[in-house]
């Protein structure tokens, strides 16, 4: 079976010359035409003079992932900027926080840049480190009071991560993410009996 058309250059530019117009419109912090028409400019001029290698990998879209993606990403940035403010201003002590390390599922180089994007957006955790010989993400994060809480996190980066691949992933992808979660838990269901 054969993959069908490959798409010209200027089309496969198009989301990320509509990415980085979006970018351009949230800096100003304002919409206006002039705002769009400029950042339009800017993004045609930025991939003209610093062109990307081609990915090698293809993401797929899948709409309904995808807006639970960005449900699930919008919520991590409001429940964690609340948390990590409340971490700073609070009397006590100082905020405790752990570099953690967190083997991700997915080989993919791709998925693993999201995963790594997507983490370092939201207040409290930070990628410091991804090793792609080991899939690994090495992580910075906040705040942190017990064990409990840093498999907490460890999870919670799992569960960010099985939501990308199931959002842009390929079938097989998805596939091989399932199968991973439903073995860690048949794991757990067997440790805790």
């Amino acid at each position: 079976m054969s993959p069908g058309p490959i798409a010209p250059p200027y089309v496969r530019q198009l989301p990320l010359l509509g990415w980085l117009t979006l970018v351009w419109v949230l800096l100003w912090g304002t919409f206006s035409w002039a705002n769009l028409l400029s950042g339009l400019l800017v993004a045609v001029l930025v991939t003209w003079l610093l062109p990307l290698p081609a990915v090698t990998e293809h993401a797929r879209l899948h709409p309904w992932p995808v807006l639970l993606f960005a449900g699930a990403f919008l919520k991590d940035l409001a429940v964690s900027s609340v948390v990590v403010s409340w971490e700073a201003l609070r009397p006590g002590g100082p905020v405790r926080s752990a570099i953690i390390e967190v083997q991700l599922r997915t080989d993919s180089d791709l998925l693993m840049t999201i995963v790594s994007e997507t983490l370092t957006l939201v207040p409290g955790s930070l990628v410091l480190d991804a090793d792609r010989e080991r899939n690994v993400l090495l992580m910075h994060v906040l705040p942190v009071r017990d064990l409990d809480e840093v498999e907490r996190q460890r999870a919670s980066v799992l569960e960010v991560e099985e939501r990308v691949v199931r959002a842009f992933g390929s079938r097989a992808e998805i596939a091989a993410v399932e199968r991973a979660v439903r073995r860690e838990r048949a794991t757990a269901g067997g440790v805790q009996r």
